[in-house]
């Protein structure tokens, strides 16, 4: 607590920045978060806690009384305030009703109408606040008007001014800096009909999934992005920040389910949900592995008369297996950006088959030379050999096509394709070597 103190005694309050406090308050105690929250600026304390991990989001909520929580929400952008709500409510019913309750009547409605929306449809991360004016007002009644709620804090972070007709329909966008050089003593319209630049807007329907909200501001490298509904009234926007969250969220999702882990059980700080999802996956591996020992155990008479077999084989399944994780990774990945049509598949697949071949064919050589010097038996390397080709060309082929083939069926490429693929890599491997040296060796 005594690092937060000092930075509140040695900074003026409006210079803080909310993740200069919430980087202090993770390396304090349980003890002492409680004591540093009630440090922090009141102004600031909705955009800390929204900050930090889920595990002291609950010790914050727990910690403030409803009339400090009702605060720090009124001070929170309508996006933000949705989202503080939405958590707060996981942690204690009774206090977020109590918070709801307190808070004026058109951020009751706003909250509401944001979470209508499905979480991963785009209207439930925009925020109302925006800048706007019709396309035949003065530019420089425009200025002055956006000056003053500037100078009201009614709105902020605005680089675009979306331009409505009268029934609030989207027509154009125009930036701040095409705005400032604008005729002032004419209207929007007069300056937009008389400049060689396009103020097309780019916008995303307000039910369009989020993911593909995330590639247009890929696609055009946007700070804001305009929100409509079908009937292209302009609704709302949703900003570069929220597009940080929502990308960094999905990349950590991306990376639990490769793992056949639970992304919202392992955020949370209780062992037992954690537990029992890692579990679920530990119990189809472990189906998995079984399947790959029975393999196995058709050639235990092959491996009873070669142990040199017994030494080589995980050497084939573990190539197999990282080869296969490989193309597997990369796949997943590119669906992930959008950089994958629908018409990519074959192209795909025929790529990752080709490296893996290649790969194949120049390991089988070293192995193969490995096993013969080793063991003094020529053929054995030739088994090995051809058994590295066959792996890896399986796993390149089903590293590629599992993901593609979940996308089609629309489930997330990354859930449980890393169980699938290994299971066919061990099989695949130990099946192809013991067989082979059944054939050839025995």
């Amino acid at each position: 607590m005594k690092n937060l103190q000092d930075y509140l005694d040695s900074h003026e309050l409006s210079e803080m920045h909310p993740a200069s406090i919430v980087k202090i308050l993770k390396t304090l105690s349980d003890d002492e978060l409680t004591q540093a929250i009630k440090l922090v600026p009141k102004d600031l304390l909705g955009d800390v806690a929204l900050a930090l991990p889920d595990r002291l989001f609950d010790d914050v909520v727990e910690s403030l009384s409803v009339d400090e929580l009702s605060h720090a929400v009124r001070e929170l952008e309508s996006d933000d305030q949705a989202a503080f709500m939405l958590e707060l409510g996981e942690v204690d019913v009774d206090k977020a009703s109590e918070v709801f309750e307190s808070l004026h009547e058109d951020d009751q409605e706003e909250i509401i109408k944001l979470h209508n929306y499905d979480e991963d449809e785009a209207g439930s991360h925009m925020q109302f606040e925006l800048f706007t004016a019709f396309k035949d007002e003065i530019v420089q009644d425009v200025i002055k008007r956006f000056a003053r709620l500037r100078k009201e804090n009614e709105v902020e972070n605005v680089q675009n001014l979306f331009i409505t007709n009268k029934d609030n329909k989207l027509e154009y966008a125009v930036g701040l800096d095409d705005l400032l050089i604008f005729d002032f003593s004419k209207t929007v319209i007069e300056n937009i009909e008389a400049s060689d630049e396009s103020f097309e807007p780019i916008k995303a329907i307000d039910t369009q999934d989020i993911k593909e909200v995330v590639h247009i501001f890929e696609e055009f490298d946007l700070s804001v992005l305009a929100i409509v509904n079908a009937y292209g009234v302009l609704l709302g926007r949703i900003t570069s920040d929220d597009m940080y969250d929502i990308i960094n969220e999905h990349a950590t999702e991306q990376m639990y389910h490769l793992a056949g882990l639970d992304d919202e059980a392992e955020e949370d700080d209780e062992i037992l949900p954690a537990g029992k999802k890692r579990a679920t996956w530990l119990a189809f591996n472990l189906i998995t592995a079984i399947a790959a020992s029975l393999v196995i155990g058709l050639f235990s008479t092959t491996l009873e008369s070669m142990v040199a077999l017994a030494i080589l084989m995980p050497i084939v399944a573990s190539m197999g297996g990282n080869a296969g994780t490989q193309s597997l990774t990369v796949v997943v990945r590119q669906l992930a950006l959008g950089d994958i049509s629908q018409g990519d598949a074959m192209r795909i697949i025929k790529k990752e088959v080709i490296i893996s071949l290649i790969n194949g064919i120049l390991f089988a050589i070293i192995i193969g030379i490995i096993a013969a010097v080793w063991f003094d038996k020529g053929m054995l390397g030739v088994v090995i050999g051809l058994s590295m080709i066959i792996n890896l060309f399986m796993a390149g082929f089903f590293g590629a096509s599992v993901p593609l083939f979940l996308k089609k069926m629309d489930i997330d490429p990354a859930i449980g394709s890393t169980v699938i693929l290994t299971t066919v890599t061990d099989v695949v491997g130990f099946f192809s070597f013991l067989g082979l040296a059944t054939y050839i060796l025995l």
